[in-house]
């Protein structure tokens, strides 16, 4: 196996024990301090780093020109198909990580969360989309006074 490939297996393998918290110890509290951290996602923007020095050049030209082929043509590179896998398993990650926090703070109950967060590792896009939508509808249906009065409920800090 290339050190692209070694790289590649390592990078989710980097990020699982953040995951397994957040899924399977949701109530610990040690879950809730680490997952606190955005420093979690440092070993896989490391891996990231290592896998992009070798086609930073592509990488470069992909970023800041983005066209399909230019995409297209980076993700043929084993470091480049590699290292777009770090950046989506880091960011992935990230996103999982307020959402769990936000979801925590909501009071939503582990049951709602953590199938919440297993799309969010297969389909984060798609997660964060239901979970947007979740917290809308349950923030509102919270607060009864808000229904009767009309008024919106408050706008979120984005933290």
């Amino acid at each position: 196996m290339t050190s692209a490939g070694t790289l590649f297996d390592l990078t989710f393998l980097l990020a699982a024990p953040f995951w397994l918290l957040m899924i399977f110890a949701p109530a610990w509290s040690v879950t809730t301090r680490i997952v606190s951290s955005p420093l979690t996602a440092v070993p896989v923007a490391v891996v990231y780093a290592v896998l992009v020095a070798p086609v930073l050049p592509e990488v470069w030209a992909a970023v800041t020109g983005p066209e399909l082929p230019g995409f297209q043509e980076l993700m043929t590179l084993p470091n480049g198909a590699a290292a777009v896998w770090a950046h989506i398993i880091a960011w992935d990650l990230l996103v999982g990580q307020w959402m769990f926090l936000q979801g925590r703070k909501l009071g939503f109950s582990p049951w709602l969360t953590g199938p919440l967060l297993v799309l969010a590792i297969l389909l984060s896009p798609l997660a964060l989309l239901l979970f947007l939508a979740l917290r809308a509808t349950l923030r509102h249906t919270s607060r009864p006074d808000a229904a009767r009065t009309g008024s919106a409920p408050p706008v979120a800090s984005g933290d």
